[in-house]
């Protein structure tokens, strides 16, 4: 079974699908990787280090495309400098493990499935126990959360800890997170140990523990928050004049805070604005808010996707892809989900697709030249699909064609 490693073609994109140590646990499992020469150098992997942990570079793409059973990525399929997509690099019945925006980029999916690829999607893998390794948006998400706030501390210009001083006492910067998931949870934690006054706020007030856990105040707003969150553990979309309701408290939170960072992301769906314009306006000058949630539309409704702008004297950061800038452990943290999927999917040498795994039919969205992912067939208002036979890929050891 070879697995091949693109070099990333996404403009600002450092991260590597797999780094050195990853290709020589999977050799041992007899698995062979193939990696583009210079595929790791922008997160400071060399040719040199991948050789050394067993895997074979390849600096001909058309080549490693072509030998490979499966690729593995961190972005989507991209289009070269001359304009060739790397859908068309990919062979009929190979495999393809990327991050995919299947809830919204429909046409991709029909192109793999149109190419007899089986695509799995990175962003489906089930919040499960069993996937905890494997979860990848955990992985990224967390990074973002960090860097987020170190982004936040650059800009402001106050420092974050309380400062006892010969000059005077300084008081410390107060620090707000909306959205307690990883990367919120992530946040409140950094900006803690910068010496912040944090405090948090979700629509589930389940996470309330884990907030304060970290050394964070939970903001409370009393509103009915009944089925906030689905069973994949995400918050889930809520209704006109809950949002309503919400803005109206949030206004006089915003108002007291240095810093906003917000988190609030429903998959496959708009980002909900939290932070309207008059909150904004009503903030201290100077102050920052970091939108994490940009890529979506932005949780803030004056954020602009990967622009820092300045509105009445608030600095809005609206980063899409905090990871990609911490690529070293980003791609460590990726490699290491990508691994622990590869050897879920391969065993003895061959890919085996058991449909009736949790796992496996969470992150399948295509194979058999279908799209076979239930949830994303509605979303694509396509019909009910009858259940794919499990698809076998022969590795390329024994292929003597």
């Amino acid at each position: 079974m070879k697995v091949a490693v693109p070099k990333e073609l996404h403009e600002g994109e450092n991260r590597v699908a797999l780094v050195p140590d990853a290709c020589g646990k999977l050799k041992k499992a007899g698995i062979d990787v193939i990696v583009q020469s210079g595929a790791g150098s922008a997160s400071s992997h060399s040719d040199e280090e991948y050789t050394k942990a067993g895997a074979t570079i390849e600096s001909d793409v058309s080549a490693l495309w072509g030998s490979a059973d499966i690729v593995v990525k961190v972005a989507p399929p991209h289009v070269d400098a001359i304009g060739r997509s790397e859908i068309e690099f990919l062979k009929s019945g190979s495999v393809l493990i990327t991050f995919l925006d299947p809830l919204t980029e429909f046409d991709r999916l029909r192109k793999l499935a149109e190419k007899q690829v089986t695509a799995v999607s990175m962003e489906m893998v089930p919040r499960i126990t069993r996937a905890q390794s494997m979860d990848a948006l955990s992985s990224m998400a967390n990074i973002a959360g960090y860097k987020a706030v170190l982004l936040a501390a650059a800009q402001l210009p106050k420092i974050f800890p309380m400062m006892m001083t010969a000059a005077g006492t300084i008081s410390p910067a107060k620090v707000f997170v909306i959205g307690a998931g990883v990367a919120g949870l992530q946040a409140i934690a950094t900006a803690k140990r910068l010496g912040a006054v944090v405090s948090g706020y979700d629509v589930r007030p389940a996470v309330r523990e884990q907030v304060e856990s970290l050394g964070g105040k939970f903001v409370e707003m009393e509103l009915a928050t009944g089925g906030a969150e689905d069973k994949g553990g995400y918050a889930k979309e809520m209704g006109d004049e809950f949002i309503r309701k919400q803005r109206e408290m949030m206004i006089k939170v915003v108002a007291e805070q240095d810093v906003v960072i917000t988190t609030a992301a429903i998959p496959g769906k708009k980002s909900p604005i939290l932070i309207t314009a008059d909150m904004v306006k009503a903030m201290p000058e100077g102050s920052v808010i970091v939108d994490l949630a940009a890529e979506r539309g932005g949780n803030c409704e004056l954020t602009q996707c990967d622009k820092t702008v300045v509105e009445h004297g608030v600095t809005i950061m609206g980063p899409s892809n905090l990871a990609t800038t911490v690529p070293f452990h980003s791609s460590q943290m990726y490699s290491r989900n990508i691994q622990t999927l590869l050897l879920h999917l391969v065993k003895d040498g061959s890919l085996n697709l058991d449909m009736e795994d949790e796992i496996t039919a969470g992150c399948v969205v295509t194979t058999g030249g279908e799209v076979v992912h239930p949830r994303i067939r509605e979303l694509m208002q396509l019909p009910e699909l009858t259940k794919p036979e499990p698809a076998v890929a022969n590795s390329s050891e024994g292929d003597k064609s």
